[in-house]
């Protein structure tokens, strides 16, 4: 059975005040319930790409989007559409986890309260279970009354993430979320996002060859704000068909 895509981008093209274009005719779909990893060296584009989906670029003085961006078939840029419910339906994983100054139970709380669980015995289920989801229950049942920036780094990330969940996404978005974490608590976030594929469609930025291989079910690969190349992992990597993805897959740069 052959799923439509849940992205669509058609013709997207950015630009920051005074540069260069950040986004060159971007045209492409990114398909449900898998992960898709954006690839390539610093600057290409990655960032900017992923921050049109929730349309977070536009909150950078200055910026101008051009295209089109559909999820579910609707364009995101659209002048009736409801910027609070687009950011509703992508959650994002940051570089660096954002707790905010409570407790761990207020901060996954707080997403919940957003979607209209409010209080009592439901919002206690719920949070039990998004922190369960992020791998992070076990470690933290005892204490989720604690402030939440006692926790590591890497604990603070599965927050983020039980706490983005809680809002009810259709999509994940993971802008370098484990560049700044050990391999231990990256290796948690990896695979919660793995298991994560069958609920969500996710895509996620990395500058990491071997994190991308690890991750991806589809790949693409961009070069100064250019898709260079875009399809299933293993023909990507294994069967490269643009000689600029040739040369970033055997490290020229």
């Amino acid at each position: 059975m052959i799923t439509k895509p849940h992205i669509e981008i058609r013709n997207l093209n950015t630009f920051y005040e005074h540069q260069q274009p950040a986004l060159v005719n971007v045209n492409l779909t990114i398909p449900r319930n898998q992960v898709t990893v954006i690839m390539g060296p610093s600057g290409c584009g990655k960032t900017t790409l992923l921050k049109t989906f929730n349309r977070f670029l536009e909150l950078t003085d200055g910026t101008r989007i051009a295209g089109e961006v559909l999820i579910d078939g609707v364009n995101i840029y659209d002048p009736d559409q409801d910027v609070t419910e687009i950011r509703k339906k992508t959650g994002l994983l940051a570089q660096r986890p954002y707790m905010l100054p409570m407790s761990i139970y207020e901060n996954v709380a707080y997403g919940l309260r957003i979607h209209g669980i409010k209080r009592g015995r439901e919002l206690d289920l719920a949070v039990r279970h998004y922190l369960e989801i992020a791998g992070l229950w076990d470690e933290v049942k005892d204490r989720l009354h604690a402030p939440a920036t006692r926790l590591s780094i890497g604990q603070q990330q599965r927050v983020c993430l039980a706490r983005g969940l809680a809002v009810e996404p259709e999509i994940l978005l993971g802008d370098e979320p484990t560049s700044a974490l050990d391999p231990i608590s990256a290796a948690h976030i990896e695979a919660r996002l793995l298991e994560l594929k069958k609920d969500y469609t996710i895509v996620v930025v990395t500058h990491t060859l071997r994190q991308a291989k690890r991750l991806a079910d589809y790949v693409i690969f961009m070069y100064m704000g250019e898709v260079v190349e875009a399809g299933h992992a293993r023909q990507v990597f294994e069967d490269p068909q643009q000689e600029r993805t040739r040369g970033y897959l055997s490290g020229q740069f």
